[in-house]
């Protein structure tokens, strides 16, 4: 893929600390009406970008096109970046054994768990990173049990143009709107599809706003319902969906999240730093959504994010 010129990014959160400002987070946001048209755009927000672990609720859709008997809470995984936590193992492992296959079949790294609480056990206990343990485990499993109802091999199931992959491909493009611009391996080791930022927000857009009853609809009402199986305690997507009933948030790696409301409006962003500290994306999304017209009182603490000095707070992030 040729070399394109930088983003032209823009501020969109500013770090204040004893009331000076320290430093600036840019980056890109969209937001979408109801109806699904643009009516918040700052920054490229046509331009591509890797959705990461956002798009997993495509990947999830395209499962379930494939076969796979995916509902509730085993829905909800395929759809997530959970933390690691036992139940989160027990249920992909489920997954894998309904299916006739054992976590051997995993083609996701191994790792240690991403939730805190999780993590401590791990570290306590001395246990070896395990590829059940791995953010994406939920993911692959479902992707493994669609390659056996349909009947496909499953060694080679990340190859990109292995039919699974090629569906889920197609079903990217389909939601989204427009074609996949590039492809990459993300770092669970599965194709990775560029799409736009509008992109990104249109494919949430248009599963939330599909038909009740529909494959598309069933994924997002399955990660609304189980919110602990898509993240787990004390992680961004579980506590939004958790405190905001009928929110579906799907976080990203490099700084990626997109929200949309039960009622359909529907944000997302691209922060370019990466936000390793996770502490722009969800501010900036929240502020998009509330822009909107979606009441976001009950995670109104989410609007700012404390800067400590000392043991303390002495400053704020806040959306610009």
């Amino acid at each position: 893929m040729p070399q394109s010129p930088l983003p032209e990014y823009v501020p969109l959160a500013e770090v204040v600390r004893s009331g000076m400002r320290e430093s600036v987070h840019y980056g890109a946001v969209v937001g979408l009406t109801a109806s699904g048209e643009i009516a918040y755009a700052r920054g490229p927000v046509h331009q591509p970008m890797f959705p990461r672990s956002s798009a997993k609720p495509f990947q999830a859709l395209a499962s379930l096109r494939a076969g796979a008997p995916l509902a509730g809470r085993s829905l909800a995984i395929a759809a997530g970046s959970h933390g690691g936590e036992d139940f989160h193992a027990d249920e992909a492992r489920s997954i894998l054994a309904a299916a006739g296959l054992t976590p051997d079949a995993l083609g996701c790294p191994p790792a240690a768990p991403g939730g805190s609480g999780a993590r401590t056990a791990f570290v306590r206990a001395g246990r070896e990173p395990e590829r059940l343990l791995m953010n994406c485990s939920g993911k692959h499993a479902a992707m493994l049990a669609a390659c056996v109802a349909r009947g496909w091999s499953t060694g080679d199931y990340l190859d990109p143009d292995h039919p699974l992959q090629v569906l889920v491909r197609e079903t990217t493009e389909e939601v989204c709107g427009e074609e996949v611009a590039h492809t990459a391996v993300d770092g669970c080791g599965a194709p990775q599809l560029a799409v736009t930022l509008v992109g990104l927000a249109r494919g949430l857009w248009r599963m939330r706003t599909a038909p009740g009853g529909s494959r598309e609809r069933a994924v997002l009402d399955a990660m609304s319902a189980h919110p602990e199986y898509v993240s787990g305690p004390g992680r961004v997507d579980t506590d939004l969906m958790t405190r905001m009933p009928g929110l579906v948030s799907k976080i990203g790696a490099d700084g990626v999240l997109v929200l949309g409301a039960a009622t359909g409006e529907t944000v997302a962003v691209k922060i370019s730093d990466g936000d390793a500290e996770e502490r722009a994306r969800t501010l900036v999304a929240l502020d998009a959504l509330r822009t909107l017209g979606v009441d976001v009182s009950p995670v109104q603490d989410r609007l700012r994010v404390d800067v400590h000095g000392g043991g303390a707070p002495v400053g704020e992030v806040r959306p610009l």
